[in-house]
């Protein structure tokens, strides 16, 4: 095992001075146990801890970092951004440059508004979208998350369709009154609900590719029934890419799938590793928003020159590098060579990838005790996933898919848990989660995506020994 006493220290510290001692709590490892490795420089495809040790990572930074650490373009285009001042208060021509490469990427795109993170967006996007119709509720679904935004901090009832309620002390009932949770990937739900309330509907805020119960992939008439009922019933439909945009695909998930949703939210990618966030969509909808509408909504920091700088030269490179196939053909070598490794030594799992993106979920394996869950069939890219006839034992996942929360949870955490330390004594740095998402970058070569398969054999062989 490698030695980690600097970061223990470090870690011991922060504890002191900090909640949990981090500051976001998916860096806190409780879902593998241990403690976080604090990490001092990356380089590259590359993060170098305190203690000296590299790791070839597959995190970055959950996202962001689609061209590796440090890229020579991105530091360059941010050095010559500071040298003008971190932050004016006043519009910059940076922010009419990143506004016009997204717009002409994203073809659901007409304007945009830059915010400073995820949540901003997509909080963002929820008020723009009851301003724009005069409804409230606002309908989510189990799985996806939206930021830490308190209408969308809920959880379910066992019905398919239910009025919200809260999961976070601190959030209200009164503020989650008007939101609607519904099971990803489920067809029947979304009709009925629209059925029985469809007038009332503000938005539907979704999820394409969900990427915080692991990698899981909108299936195509989830998605066209979606775009369906909200454009007959005048709801908004808000497509959250915070993950998934210039990660699914160059235009990101609703290029990918042909659809064109009213609302997109951006986040990550566009940043360079810098925070921000943005939310943009059809004119119509967006000249709602302040000072052209009456939609309030506002950031000192928004748009801010650094970020801007370092999402354009970040955009443009990929142009450059015509990475998108090239990202999409890496990620694909490594989702099929640990699938491979780990049937070959008798480790069930299901493998979920689109674009850059990916998860490896570990089944809990086949059991005779096993539950019939009734739920209508499902189509994903052509094949059909029958739900009213695939089974899954205690702490599986059904026929090898994972196609909504249900089937994710029932995932082994604790192999993944197994997995995840075994590697990192390698020096392969996977998301500390079962239910996160592997992200490629182009720092990453072919020969290292190997290197990182050969060592997940070893892996795999230990686990069953």
């Amino acid at each position: 095992m490698l030695n980690h006493d600097r970061s223990h220290t470090i870690f011991s510290e922060a504890q002191n001075l900090i909640p949990g001692g981090v500051n976001s709590p998916a860096r806190a490892f409780g879902a593998v146990g241990g403690e976080p490795i604090v990490m001092e420089r990356g380089e590259g495809a590359y993060l170098i801890d305190v203690d000296g040790h590299r790791y070839l990572d597959y995190v970055q930074s959950w996202g962001p970092m689609i061209l590796g650490h440090a890229h020579p373009s991105v530091v360059e285009a941010v050095q010559a951004a500071l040298l003008k001042g971190t932050s004016f208060g006043a519009p910059t021509e940076t922010e009419n440059k990143l506004a016009k490469l997204i717009i002409d990427l994203v073809p659901s795109i007409e304007k945009i508004r830059f915010v400073n993170s995820g949540t901003e967006a997509a909080m963002s996007a929820i008020r723009l979208a009851r301003g724009f119709t005069g409804r409230t509720k606002i309908v989510k679904f189990i799985g996806n998350y939206h930021g830490h935004v308190d209408a969308l901090l809920v959880a379910a009832g066992s019905s398919a369709a239910t009025l919200g309620v809260p999961n976070s002390p601190g959030v209200t009932p009164g503020t989650v009154a008007d939101t609607i949770l519904l099971p990803y990937n489920n067809v029947d739900a979304l009709k009925k609900t629209f059925q029985e309330i469809g007038k009332e509907i503000a938005a539907v805020i979704v999820e394409p590719v969900a990427g915080n119960m692991g990698c899981v992939i909108g299936s195509s008439n989830f998605l066209y029934e979606l775009r369906h009922l909200t454009q007959t019933n005048g709801a908004v439909l808000i497509f959250d890419e915070v993950l998934s945009g210039f990660r699914a695909g160059k235009g990101g998930a609703g290029q990918r799938f042909s659809i064109t949703p009213d609302i997109t939210t951006l986040g990550k990618v566009i940043g360079g590793g810098l925070p921000v966030g943005a939310y943009g969509g059809k004119a119509e909808i967006m000249n709602n928003i302040l000072p052209v509408g009456k939609v309030f909504q506002a950031g000192t920091l928004s748009g801010n020159p650094l970020a801007m700088a370092a999402g354009i030269s970040t955009i443009r490179t990929l142009q450059e590098l015509n990475a998108f196939p090239i990202l999409e053909r890496k990620m694909t070598m490594l989702a099929e060579g640990l699938e491979d490794e780990a049937r070959s030594a008798g480790i069930p799992v299901a493998v979920e990838q689109i674009g850059s993106m990916m998860t490896l979920f570990f089944l809990a394996g086949h059991k005779d005790n096993t539950e019939k869950y009734h739920v209508s069939s499902t189509t994903f890219n052509g094949s059909t996933v029958d739900r009213s006839t695939a089974t899954s034992s205690t702490g599986g996942c059904f026929a090898n898919k994972i196609i909504d929360w249900e089937t994710a949870s029932m995932c082994n955490t604790q192999r993944y848990a197994t997995f995840f330390w075994n590697m990192l004594d390698r020096g392969f740095y996977f998301p500390c989660s079962q239910f996160e998402v592997f992200f490629m970058s182009t720092a990453i070569t072919e020969s290292e995506i190997q290197q990182t398969i050969d060592a997940a054999k070893e892996v795999f062989k230990i686990m069953v020994s």
